[in-house]
């Protein structure tokens, strides 16, 4: 890892106990020797997400999530692993050392720590201007929008003063220089006019990210002036395509989707009336870096766009990039009324929530946007619909839920489902999209369960072993780190019998040694796979017996396989692993 050493990163992670940090994030409760809660990385009924006090580590039986108290902060709070380190350290009372990183990477820390300042100096300068004489319209603006002043504090709702040079004038008398400023967004320079405000007559909505920092505005001009809504640009600490507005209050709410719309004033309307998942891009269309940042947070999406042409047009480009993210869209009816902020002013926050839960799948709201543009009246428009209908379902890879959508489009359109399903069918073959299937050869899907298998087997005794230290021992005489044929399976096993020769077995430890985060859910996946459950130490005893078996003989062929011809040692050790093989046995009395 950059900037710190392994000994200062074990420090910080064993300073602060998995248990007590997830509790301040996630409800745990005790069962056997673990903490299990719901998962906070997607939506459940029954908890699945497990904390390990023993292991020092967590892990979800349902999505997969796992890692140590680094890796948890990293991925709830959208840390990078500097940030995670700093946070941790400060809970800990551990003072992180500044000489580690380089001249470099510390201007680059220290600028951005400064521009974040300087983009909270300016937030609380609108948020009093808003409360001064001179910001008396923006808040009648507000006030007329129906917003409550608790709302208006809650997300630091303000105002930019009517000089164009007011911000500028005032983060100068802060100290801030004015290389900085031009980096900040806030501040535009040119030669005849010098510094001046990006933002002035405005009233001004300050955009957080996760970690409730603020990152950039939104303004709103008080008058006619052009344009009528600006946003900050793209900065060091600004992206509009990894950040939406709401999302750091959208991200903690207990309900299980979220509410996407298209501007400030229908997140804020919504999290007035209780809705406090409402989320919304930043003034650019939805793009895949949003989806896969929703998808930190939930599994569905309900679309509130606008009811009129361009908001079906920004719904219809959301769908398909949140399929692709693997999120479920659904989309929401809010006719006879414009946007979110004008249903609930004019029907109220029960009628919305009724909308929610009539909410259309996604699928079928396309379908029905296609049909505008045919007369089904006409038979040949008709036939072009069901058409082009039939090579939509095709999209789906799943026969059953091909099967599914043929049924619903059949009772909706009044179409027999044979008829339609054979519409589908036709257009696959006509396409190239399916064809006739081929009885799988015998063992095809035998290879497939036996590689799955195996890896099952080898995360089963890794497992094992962190689960009962003794067994490194007595498992030790047939089985090493060289016998998992999985790569990240094969480092982490060396790590893990390297720590039981060292005395010191501390899975924990091993999840911080891997940098990319995909390879540290895959190793606390190892160290957590799901124990069956036996009665006696006898049934315990054959099945450690069968995982140790089945490794070694798959190792012993992977080695056969790649044997060189000329490695005469590789080939003496072969013969005698199948001996040992022969002999195995393990007694756990």
């Amino acid at each position: 890892m950059p900037f710190y050493s392994d000994e200062l990163i074990e420090e910080v992670r064993s300073r602060n106990d998995i248990v007590d940090v997830i509790s301040g994030y996630v409800r745990l409760q005790k069962k056997g020797s673990s903490y299990f809660g719901l998962c906070p990385f997607h939506n459940e009924k029954t908890p699945s997400f497990s904390v390990s006090p023993g292991k020092q580590m967590y892990y979800c039986f349902g999505c997969g999530a796992g890692g140590n108290v680094l890796t948890f902060v990293m991925q709830y709070e959208n840390f990078t692993f500097q940030e995670a380190m700093q946070s941790l350290a400060e809970r800990a009372g551990i003072e992180l050392p500044k000489q580690e990183m380089t001249a470099a990477q510390r201007q680059k820390a220290d600028r951005r720590a400064r521009l974040l300042e300087i983009n909270q100096t300016a937030a609380k300068y609108f948020y009093m201007l808003l409360r001064s004489p001179q910001g008396q319209h923006a808040l009648d603006y507000f006030i007329r929008r129906e917003l409550t002043p608790q709302t208006m504090q809650h997300f630091g709702l303000g105002y930019s003063g009517k000089y164009s040079d007011d911000l500028y004038r005032y983060l100068k008398k802060q100290g801030y220089p004015d290389d900085l400023l031009k980096d900040s967004g806030l501040i535009i320079f040119d030669e005849k006019r010098g510094g001046y405000d990006r933002f002035w007559n405005r009233a001004m909505f300050p955009i957080m990210d996760v970690n409730n920092r603020v990152i950039g505005f939104g303004g709103r001009v008080m008058g006619d002036g052009e344009p009528k809504y600006l946003n900050s640009p793209e900065t060091v600490i600004f992206d509009k395509s990894r950040n939406l507005y709401g999302l750091n209050f959208a991200r903690v709410s207990r309900r299980p989707h979220i509410l996407l719309c298209e501007g400030y004033m229908d997140v804020i309307a919504l999290h007035q009336a209780g809705f406090d998942n409402a989320v919304a891009s930043l003034g650019t269309a939805f793009t895949s870096g949003h989806a896969n940042l929703l998808k930190r947070y939930t599994k569905e999406v309900y679309l509130t766009f606008d009811s009129d042409g361009a908001g079906v047009k920004a719904a219809l480009r959301a769908i398909p990039i949140l399929k692709e993210a693997g999120l479920t869209a659904k989309v929401i009816d809010m006719r006879p009324h414009k946007d979110p902020d004008e249903f609930i002013k004019a029907l109220g926050a029960e009628e919305y929530q009724k909308r929610i839960d009539r909410a259309e799948n996604s699928f079928l709201f396309e379908i029905r946007m296609l049909e505008r543009d045919y007369d089904l009246k006409d038979p040949e428009s008709k036939t072009e619909f069901f058409r082009q209908v039939s090579r939509r379902i095709l999209e789906f890879p799943e026969a059953l839920e091909r099967e599914n959508y043929i049924e619903a489009i059949a009772g909706r359109y009044q179409i027999g489902f044979e008829q339609l399903r054979g519409m589908v069918n036709s257009e696959g073959t006509r396409g190239g999209i399916t064809r006739q299937r081929e009885p799988l050869k015998s063992g095809i899907h035998e290879k497939h369960k036996k590689e799955d298998g195996m890896k099952q087997s080898q995360r089963l005794l890794l497992t094992w072993l962190i689960e009962d230290e003794t067994l490194f021992d007595r498992v030790g005489k047939y089985i090493g780190p060289e016998d998992f044929t999985e790569e990240i399976y094969r480092q982490a096993a060396k790590l893990l019998f390297e720590q039981h020769a060292a005395g010191q077995l501390n899975p924990a430890r091993i999840v911080s040694m891997f940098a990319d985060e995909e390879q540290q859910r895959e190793i606390a996946g190892l160290f957590h796979a799901r124990i069956r459950a036996v009665e006696t130490g006898k049934d315990r005893e054959k099945a450690l017996n069968e995982t140790v078996r089945r490794v070694k003989k798959n190792s012993i062929e992977y080695r056969t396989k790649h044997l060189e011809p000329a490695d005469t040692a590789g080939l003496q050790r072969l013969i005698e692993d199948r001996k040992s093989l022969a002999k195995l046995h393990i007694s756990i009395d």
